[in-house]
């Protein structure tokens, strides 16, 4: 039979606005959606660049204006790629325009957007989903059933970290990253995947202590003048969670030699689970126990974990960065339609910002921050 189809309006055609556009298309043949999602138009800053966009993506139409996208009635959801200070606007005006809305993280630059948006959501009645990409990974599925049905015992402590070299050289150009409306650091940019990820995983965080860094006050921009930089280049924090666990977190984008290095450590009263990004079709589980060879065993990701079977029939054959965003589509169009989903909503990613705040809170106040 015939599915309904689900018009989308993407805005934003750079990265992770292609990645968008791949992943709904490979969502519609990977897996048996309950709406067949179909991208129609690509807005970008002007006509040419989303006209260009558009063709070279197989979308039918472009627009040079966001604003006439969200206004077409065909759309029924609104996926928002854009720089980060443009979250707020779009998502806050596709939602008072009826339309479901699947917007990149960090939900904004601002405590006060992240909460005008999560208060649009809530009076549009609309679905929202947020893309924490590396939480759909099926380890993590799996890390998370190991904590929730007690493998590794209580949880005592999460150790977390999202580190890349980005902006690691000191001869990295100022660009808009370093601006504080548009990125907001690497707290807001990064940080907030390891937050997302040690609430998913452990539980709410009740009180942070935190410290930001910024290792380079000036970087010189693209004509050559030298710029203030006002911006966290990198973040670190003691955390206590609400059931009583302790942790660490910490974002940094000047951390040399790492790409992809988003990892952590849960420690429990029987075991522990150990991760990284960079490997990520790996989990490491420890099992407390006698014996001289105990330690921790490597998994390899496998068709008996989750959604990896969707992609592949043979376990340590690995999936990839962009089937990652396939099963996060998969979770944004059950949400559209209104069935039971894995997505994360605008609610649960204004739980991550209010940390991020704590955090920023606690670094000008210098003492604990509860949330």
């Amino acid at each position: 039979m015939t599915r309904p189809v689900l018009n989308i309006a993407l805005i934003g055609s750079g990265f992770m606005g292609r990645a968008h556009a791949l992943a709904f298309a490979a969502a519609d043949r990977t897996f048996d959606l309950p709406l067949s999602p179909r991208v129609t138009v690509l807005a970008d800053r002007d006509l040419p660049t989303a006209t260009a966009a558009a063709a070279s993506l197989g979308i039918p139409n472009a627009s040079g204006d966001w604003r006439e996208a969200i206004a077409d009635a065909s759309i029924d959801m609104v996926a928002v790629a854009t720089p980060n200070l443009l979250h707020a606007p779009i998502a806050i005006a596709a939602l008072e325009a009826g339309k479901a809305v699947y917007c990149e993280k960090p939900l904004a630059t601002t405590i006060a957007e992240s909460e005008a948006m999560t208060a649009a959501a809530a009076a549009s009645g609309r679905p929202t989903a947020v893309g924490f990409t590396y939480l759909y990974n099926p380890m993590i599925a799996l890390a998370r059933e190991l904590v929730a049905d007690g493998e590794i015992g209580e949880v005592t402590a999460f150790r977390g970290i999202h580190a890349e070299d980005f902006m690691a050289s000191a001869d990295a150009p100022f660009n808009w990253r370093c601006e504080p409306d548009q990125a907001g650091g690497a707290l807001a940019d990064i940080g907030s995947h390891i937050i997302a990820m040690a609430q998913h995983l452990v539980g709410d965080i009740a009180s942070v202590s935190g410290r930001l860094h910024t290792a380079y006050p000036t970087r010189r921009d693209a004509e050559g003048n030298d710029r203030a930089v006002t911006v966290d280049d990198q973040m670190d924090a003691v955390v206590a969670f609400a059931n009583g666990a302790t942790g660490t977190l910490a974002a940094s984008w000047i951390a040399s030699g790492r790409k992809m290095g988003l990892a952590f450590e849960i420690s429990g009263t029987r075991g522990s689970i150990s991760f990284t990004q960079e490997q990520f079709n790996e989990l490491k589980l420890y099992r407390s126990g006698p014996g001289r060879t105990n330690g921790f065993t490597t998994i390899c990701a496998g068709p008996e974990h989750g959604d990896y079977d969707a992609f592949c029939p043979a376990s340590g054959h690995q999936i990839g960065y962009n089937d990652l965003k396939t099963i996060e589509v998969k979770a944004a169009v059950e949400a559209a339609a209104g069935l039971p989903s894995a997505a994360k909503s605008f609610a649960d990613a204004l739980a991550v910002e209010r940390v991020a705040d704590a955090i920023r809170r606690s670094h000008r106040e210098g003492g604990w921050a509860r949330l």
